[in-house]
């Protein structure tokens, strides 16, 4: 199985001039925790996730019409749509994220990979695995997730 078999297609996505306030609206219309931020070009360049919103944004008291470039975790990492799916969780484990932009062959944004869809496209033991490796303990804070 490849991400492309499991990925969600053609997320929702912003621009670092977007509003933290409209990316948290669009995580709210579209249930999700992240959403990436992609360049005038479609190539993501980070991504903004709730954990983002409540530490970088909310917590330090900054105003709501905050850019989402201003609090976005960055560099961003990402995942090819070709790509095994053990590879992707092996990225996902490495970097202990959740959640991983998908690119295709010209580097722009064409899908998401969660840790549900790795769940729904996994055996039940290589699931227990992958929860297992993002949740050891990251004192490494350059990807809030």
């Amino acid at each position: 199985m490849h991400v492309q078999d499991i990925m969600t297609q053609n997320p929702t996505c912003c621009g670092p001039d977007t509003s933290v306030q409209a990316a948290a609206k669009m995580m709210m219309d579209n249930d999700c925790g992240e959403i990436p931020v992609l360049d005038d070009k479609g190539m993501p360049i980070g991504v903004i996730t709730d954990r983002d919103i409540a530490c970088r944004c909310v917590a330090e008291g900054k105003a709501h019409d905050t850019r989402v470039g201003d609090v976005m975790s960055s560099p961003v990492v990402t995942v090819t749509a070709t790509m095994s799916i053990a590879d992707c969780c092996a990225t996902m484990e490495e970097n202990q994220i959740r959640r991983v932009p998908v690119v295709d062959d010209a580097g722009k944004c064409c899908g998401m990979v969660s840790q549900a869809d790795v769940a729904l496209g996994l055996d039940t033991e290589k699931t227990g695995q992958l929860v297992r490796d993002m949740s050891k303990p990251n004192h490494d804070q350059s990807h809030t997730d």
